[in-house]
């Protein structure tokens, strides 16, 4: 495809890998982001997923491999990548002596945006993420779920086609959270806008078109929430108990069960889970402190691929 084209893929990595020192942050990840997804990189903290936002932002180099935004490669096309890209750091970038719109106005100058034209597209970002009767607000006043929306219209006002957002939701409270998902899903089918957004939020991560899951480095698992909880059994049983691994070993022996023991708790995947926990308790019902039976969620898709617990401080 030729570069900038409409055609190009949003984002295209291949084999992209990045060492510091002997540590690889990221081995050798390919992904392919189409035009107007809301992707969702999803990881414990050192998995790769904020390396992988550094490269795309034109902050930091690949070691090998390539990564292209709308067929501008980032490294040999820096200039006219920053020109496709809206990025949104996890740290606050607001001046919060000034007002919402002063912060605009400023954005849009460093864009050599000016005059009726900046004053356009501040008004029409500010309607769009419901902050219009907040213009003339200072920005240090605003609640973490307000100011958040003003980062992602200032990330907006130069209209680029792809908008990078590194853990979006931070700080956020629950309800916050989800209406800021609403906001991006809003915008991104409004403006047909890519999203692309790193979080270690598994509901966050949840609420996206499509999700790549990175762990140590390595990209594990990438397709829709739904079809990748739909690879695994359709029940989740979670057992506690005193002697967690006298009872797997038991549950196997005794009623062919497939238990895994992953930090202390029994984990049993099957499309009857319902149905077994009489079985279970008929059994054993006086080793066993608790039963809970639910659907599988991203957690148990990280579980199944590393055989580990999805542990936001990290795995390593």
């Amino acid at each position: 495809m030729s570069e900038g084209s409409g055609r190009s893929l949003a984002v295209e990595t291949c084999a992209l890998t990045r060492c510091f020192g002997e540590r690889r942050a990221l081995d050798s990840v390919d992904l392919a982001i189409e035009p107007a997804e809301i992707f969702g990189l999803l990881g414990p903290n050192g998995g790769g997923k904020s390396t992988l936002f550094r490269i795309l932002s034109t902050l930091l180099r690949p070691t090998t491999g390539s990564a292209s935004v709308f067929g501008y490669d980032v490294v040999g096309k820096q200039h006219a990548v920053r020109g496709e890209i809206g990025v949104v750091f996890q740290n606050p970038s607001l001046d919060i002596r000034l007002s919402v719109i002063e912060n605009l106005r400023y954005q849009g100058a460093m864009y050599g945006l000016s005059g009726t034209e900046l004053e356009s597209r501040s008004n029409d970002l500010l309607d769009k993420l419901g902050l219009r009767d907040r213009r003339a607000d200072l920005v240090g006043k605003l609640s973490g779920g307000l100011a958040r929306r003003v980062e992602i219209a200032k990330g907006m006002l130069h209209r680029p086609r792809l908008l990078l957002l590194d853990e979006p939701s931070t700080g956020l409270d629950p309800g916050a959270r989800i209406d800021l998902g609403r906001t991006l899903f809003d915008l991104s089918r409004a403006e047909g806008v890519t999203v692309l957004m790193t979080t270690h939020i598994l509901e966050e991560a949840d609420g996206c078109d499509r999700v790549a899951i990175l762990n140590a480095g390595k990209l594990i698992a990438c397709g829709s929430p739904e079809a990748l909880k739909r690879e695994l059994s359709a029940g989740v049983l979670t057992i506690e108990a005193k002697q967690p691994e006298e009872l797997s070993q038991d549950l196997a022996s005794t009623l062919s069960i497939d238990a895994k023991l992953v930090d202390g708790t029994i984990r049993v995947e099957d499309d009857d889970a319902a149905g077994l926990v009489e079985k279970i308790f008929a059994g054993f019902g006086d080793r066993i402190d608790s039963v809970t039976v639910g659907k599988p969620s991203l957690e148990d898709v990280f579980l199944a691929r590393t055989g580990q617990r999805f542990d936001a401080e990290g795995t390593q």
